[in-house]
């Protein structure tokens, strides 16, 4: 099939890949015009692991361009994968969406499946739908145009960056939602190569598969979270805890992990945008807002610590290992990061920062007030205490020990759970973490 796919992000980049992976010929679209270098390079525009080498695999079967017109014009499937992000409200920012359905009705010319990624509310497909239709066929009448066939799929993503790669090739399930036979025969034809299992369902039920996984899943975040800040107080060890309720079947292990918070692109948004629909139709999800609320709160958890140590961090050298939201992603979005920094800074805090991916995007926020650091070592050195926001794989392999050689006091906050406590026992260090007991 010839398709495109709009926007070159995690969602649609991925998604082109991955289609065009499976036999397809497609053409990704952006509106800028230096990402699209880059891909025509095969170079990803983004950090994502196992991207780029698929980019060259498929590069026979991939194209990129800024001309939306020649992408749309004879696609038989469009995949809409454009940011959604949030308003001040807390609702669905859809201009990008819209952007893009309207650039479809101007330049569409044959029969074609238009497929929703991006996550909208519940009910927006069929208004997505609705806009394009009538812009098309007022289009093609005026021309004097013959009709042709286009109908709305909503097939929301479920990855996760980091593993976007892995979670599209391999998905748990694949949700599509349809108002047709017709859309539905079109879909199976798109995803024939994909062997996950399939979910059929009419657009809005989809639309709600995806806030409803997503919102689960940052409440199972929330929750072990306060129960880990409740461990704390009752000398309770929130990983027994969790591998205890883990192998329950009805709970599972995933998103049981304590630390600061979630944070990125999907949980916190999708929570607000679902939180907000929620009271628009005057039926609050409470859960949805406990969560929101207690995650707001546990990411100031490292600086609540600190008060224990130290009256004030001003003046102090603090060592910040980890800046973004998770591992194995450059993305910053809500990280824990740089909702405290800027109070240390504040505080008078000199600040030394290490992240192996997520030093250039920081500097977007901090140019100069920080010290950016190339190892863990140059960021520990003389440091009055350490605070971990993210679990980068460099940090769990670093060797404990060295946190006493190189820091003049040696106080490590560690807001991921990094290492297991008792490896700090008779070691000189404090090590003060999430839902454990402190070893000092």
């Amino acid at each position: 099939m010839k398709i495109a796919v709009a926007g070159t992000g995690y969602v649609g980049l991925v998604t082109g890949v991955a289609l065009a992976n499976a036999g397809h010929h497609v053409t990704c679209v952006d509106v800028d015009e230096h990402k699209i270098q880059l891909m025509k390079q095969g170079i990803s525009p983004i950090y994502e692991p196992d991207l780029e080498p698929l980019m060259q695999k498929n590069k026979e079967r991939l194209s990129y361009t800024t001309d939306y017109a020649s992408a749309y014009q004879d696609a038989q499937a469009i995949f809409v994968g454009v940011g959604t992000p949030e308003k001040k409200d807390g609702s669905a920012n859809l201009k990008y969406v819209y952007t893009v359905i309207d650039q479809i009705a101007q330049t569409l010319d044959t029969d074609c499946v238009v497929v929703i990624k991006s996550t909208v509310p519940i009910g927006t497909n069929d208004k997505i739908e609705k806009r394009l239709t009538q812009q098309i066929t007022a289009r093609r009448s005026k021309l004097g145009l013959s009709p042709i066939r286009v109908e709305i799929a909503s097939n929301p993503e479920f990855l996760s960056q980091g593993t976007a790669v892995k979670d599209t090739l391999h998905a748990s399930r694949i949700v599509i939602g349809v108002e047709s036979d017709w859309a539905r025969d079109r879909m199976k034809e798109v995803y024939q190569e994909f062997h996950q299992p399939f979910v059929f369902t009419d657009r809005r039920s989809a639309e709600m598969v995806k806030y409803a996984s997503n919102d689960f899943l940052a409440l199972k975040i929330s929750y072990i979270n306060e129960i880990a800040n409740l461990c704390e107080l009752l000398d309770a060890n929130i990983e027994d805890v969790a591998k205890g309720m883990g192998l329950d079947p009805r709970i599972g292990n995933r998103f049981l992990k304590a630390g600061i918070g979630y944070g990125g692109s999907c949980f916190p948004k999708d929570t607000k945008a679902l939180h907000w629909v929620s009271n628009y139709y005057e039926k609050e999800l409470k859960t949805v807002k406990a969560a929101i609320e207690v995650n707001d709160i546990q990411k100031m958890k490292l600086l609540k610590k600190s008060h224990k140590y130290y009256d004030s961090l001003e003046g102090l050298k603090v060592a910040v290992l980890g800046l973004t939201f998770k591992p194995d992603t450059d993305d910053l979005r809500e990280a824990p990061s740089l909702i405290n920094i800027p109070i240390m800074l504040d505080d008078g805090a000199r600040i030394f920062a290490w992240d192996p991916i997520g030093i250039p995007n920081f500097k977007k926020y901090y140019p100069d007030e920080i010290t950016y650091c190339s190892s863990i070592e140059e960021t520990l050195k003389d440091a009055d205490i350490c605070f971990i926001f993210t679990e980068w794989a460099q940090i769990r392999d670093f060797d404990i020990l060295r946190y006493k050689e190189l820091m003049t006091h040696p106080i490590i906050l560690d807001g991921r759970n990094c290492y297991p406590s008792h490896n700090f026992k008779n070691t000189g260090i404090i090590y003060d973490s999430v839902g454990r007991r402190t070893v000092q």
